[in-house]
């Protein structure tokens, strides 16, 4: 059994097959931390990792005792105060000015499976045999709140999913102001801290620190996950590489504001923590009612950084993302955004669509424009009835045309925002988040719908449905354009404000709950201005999402290889897109745009009537290629094996599930004259397997491939002959082997 209590030493254990977890209640009845990592044999006594000691400053709990301080102790709830001088899990604010709580153990249950959390995305499970439960309840005695911790440990894999429901059965309304989802305190300080950080159109990019003493912290107060941080972070022993040596990952299932941190003490004891930020977050709990953290998803691997990015890879495919897609290869789609913007009628759609179908695309994809007086992006936003004058036959009639072609038809939508110029905001001039007698700043001259309203949220999902019902829709992109700024609801009361950015975050779910649950079989992909939200709370409902507007295969190099450190392969929206690239004016060849989007849903962001005959013959190679090989590239294993962080190169690989299909994606940036000879060692593969290289015929056994490594070397000088990677910057080439 993977949860265990051992009551005479008052020790919980959860293990699997790769990792334990121990806690204990201590001496004074809060919850201590004892150990998490590799997995160790269960006794019934580990309570000498509790570690107690006098130390000068320290303050004490018991009178006549300088060596209980829980200031030094390493816990699962702490508290400010009450001799904890560091940052705390949770803070509240009672009526009489206090923000002392004292959280004490009160009672636990064991239970199979996983309980869903209400209103929050979260891992799941299909069968209660995947995973357990621990429930342990705290008390603040004081006040009557209760925190119920939820434990959640699969049965295989370094899979340890954490969060909080906190309770009010006291009998005054309390504030709550600080509510992380994870506290883990850890033992040491030798890590490096690893982030994924960036901007519009530069997003997720790997950025690596050391621990000192001091707080090292991410975090977005933009009202989403932001391009700038991502909810994810690891922490690696100095050691670690790729493939060897431990490491620690911590994934917020949450969409909106957020806080991930590393304290280290002057003791070198480090602190995680990770949930909701608490800026600008307060709660009121009323008598009776209860508040839900999101979920915290840690993960433990002694087999690297790839082997921690390969467990998050299959939970979130499996376990995270859900209903008709989640085991489905993604269609081959082609967007009119980039080879039209707003300038099209249906003829011009039409021609487009029809030279995509000869390609072998399977999914025309309209975006932006089709609606309200939407001709620029200063109008229309929120009118979500179509644009006739535009499109004569509506989206039902163009849909239609567009399946009689034999595709799938999808449509853009930006749903959580509105401008000044449309009939929604004359209408409704108070629906959106603004602050009284304040100025309102626009983005994109645009304005955030005020989604913590209900009536707010059911006009846009009114006028979303009346579309669909209508047309044949296969697939929704579900844009977002700006960030939140002026944070302050119509309805909501003066001492409810601090609930606005969170309550804003439930609309959106509660938006995409509804509109998965009735059109089951639409295909939903997020977005946010590219990468702007690219987080496991928004996997929950959409199996996709947009990387990054950045389209230029050799930035996508970076962005996409940053993305698979947590987020699986499936699920990076990656296309090819004309030269001049739009964002970054650079050319590069069209084979290497297409060996870069591969690695994901893979489509195209041009009019591909524009193309020569030999570039459409290119395109009709890479559609074929891509859907005989998409379920090996979308659902195999991945690794990494060169950074384009550290070299000039990047490569990567995928691996079916029977490991007789191996994918090589090898990338050059800038060509390098008389370069070295040069091989990879791949690997995932099967030591006694016989590869053929689809290249060049040559075979090799796996031990060979994965020990020897496979040859790389290119001519970068001089006469090009044979099978040599051509003299250019900007070069790739995909490796084929198959056993």
């Amino acid at each position: 059994m993977p949860v265990i209590y051992h009551a005479d030493t008052k020790i919980f254990h959860l293990y699997n097959d790769t990792i334990s977890y121990l806690m204990m209640v201590l001496r004074n009845g809060q919850l201590g931390q004892l150990y998490f990592g590799k997995k160790i044999r269960d006794k019934e006594d580990f309570s000498y990792l509790l570690e107690l000691k006098q130390r000068a400053m320290a303050s004490y709990i018991y009178e006549g005792d300088r060596t209980f301080s829980m200031e030094h102790i390493k816990q699962e709830l702490p508290v400010f105060g009450a001799t904890d001088y560091r940052q705390p899990a949770v803070e509240i604010l009672q009526e009489n000015g206090s923000r002392l709580s004292e959280f004490t153990y009160e009672s636990h249950q064991i239970q199979k499976g996983k309980p869903g959390l209400e209103g929050l995305p979260a891992t799941y499970v299909e069968s209660d045999e995947e995973a357990d439960t621990l429930i342990i309840t705290l008390k603040d005695t004081v006040t009557g709140i209760c925190a119920n911790m939820l434990y959640s440990i699969y049965a295989k894999g370094g899979i340890l999913t954490r969060s909080i429901c906190y309770e009010n059965k006291g009998k005054q309304p309390v504030h709550l102001t600080r509510a992380m989802s994870l506290n883990l305190d850890l033992p040491d300080h030798d890590y490096e801290w690893l982030q994924l950080s960036g901007a519009w159109a530069r997003e997720r990019h790997i950025k690596t620190r050391s621990l000192e003493q001091g707080i090292t912290a991410i975090g977005s107060m933009r009202g989403h996950s932001s391009h700038q941080q991502n909810p994810f972070v690891t922490l690696k022993r100095p050691y670690t590489t790729e493939h060897q040596g431990e490491v620690i990952g911590v994934s917020l299932v949450y969409s909106g504001n957020f806080l991930m941190q590393a304290e280290v003490d002057t003791h070198n004891v480090t602190r995680l923590s990770a949930g909701i930020h608490p800026d600008c977050f307060d709660w009121k709990l009323d008598a009776g009612e209860h508040f839900q953290t999101p979920e915290a998803v840690l993960v433990y691997s002694d087999k690297g950084l790839n082997g921690m990015s390969q467990t998050f890879h299959k939970l979130y495919r499996k376990r995270l993302a859900r209903g008709y897609w989640r085991d489905k290869t993604r269609p081959i789609l082609i967007n009119n955004w980039e080879a039209t913007y707003f300038d099209f009628t249906e003829e011009r759609l039409l021609e487009i669509a029809k030279k995509a179908y000869e390609c072998g695309v399977e999914l025309f994809v309209l975006d932006d424009g089709w609606f309200g007086a939407r001709s620029n992006d200063h109008a229309g936003l929120g009118d979500w009835v179509v644009n006739r004058e535009r499109l004569q036959n509506g989206i039902s009639g163009l849909s239609e045309k567009i399946e009689a072609l034999g595709m799938k038809f999808g449509l853009w939508f930006e749903p959580e925002m509105v401008n000044k110029d449309s009939d929604l905001y004359r209408t409704h001039p108070d629906w959106i988040l603004q602050v009284p007698e304040r100025n309102v700043s626009h983005g994109r001259n645009q304005y955030v719908l005020d989604f913590s309203r209900k009536e707010v949220v059911d006009h846009i999902y009114e006028m979303m449905t009346e579309i669909l019902r209508k047309s044949k829709i296969s697939y929704i992109k579900w844009d977002m354009n700006r960030s939140i700024s002026e944070c302050y609801s119509n309805t909501l009361l003066p001492e409810q404000q601090g609930e606005v950015f969170h309550r804003y975050i439930l609309g959106v779910y509660d938006l995409y709950e509804r509109l998965t649950s009735e059109f089951s079989e639409i295909l939903f992909e997020s977005c946010a201005s590219g990468g702007g939200r690219f987080d496991a709370g928004m996997l929950y409902y959409a199996p996709q999402c947009w990387a990054s507007d950045d389209t230029d295969a050799i930035e996508r190099l970076k962005i996409q290889y940053g993305t698979s450190l947590c987020y699986p392969i499936s699920s990076i929206g990656s296309h090819v897109s004309v030269i001049p690239n739009h964002q970054v004016f650079r050319n590069t060849p069209l084979h290497t745009r297409a060996n870069v989007a591969y690695f994901g849903t893979f489509g195209y962001e041009l009019d591909l009537n524009k193309l020569n005959e030999t570039e459409l013959s290119q395109v009709k190679e890479q559609i074929a290629f891509m859907k005989k090989y998409r379920q090996v590239i979308q659902f195999g294993n991945f690794y990494r094996l060169r950074s384009p962080f550290e070299t000039n190169e990047t490569i990567w690989e995928v691996v079916s599930e029977d490991k007789k299909t191996v994918l090589v994606g090898w990338y050059r940036t800038l060509n390098q004259v008389n370069g070295t000879f040069d091989r990879i060692q791949l690997m995932g593969l099967a030591p006694d397997l016989l590869y053929t290289n689809e290249q060049n015929g040559t075979k090799n056994y796996g031990d060979e491939l994965m020990h020897l490594g496979l040859i790389i070397s290119d001519v970068t000088a001089g006469e090009v002959t044979g099978d040599d990677i051509p003299c250019t910057d900007f070069e790739s080439r995909i490796y084929l082997l198959e056993a």
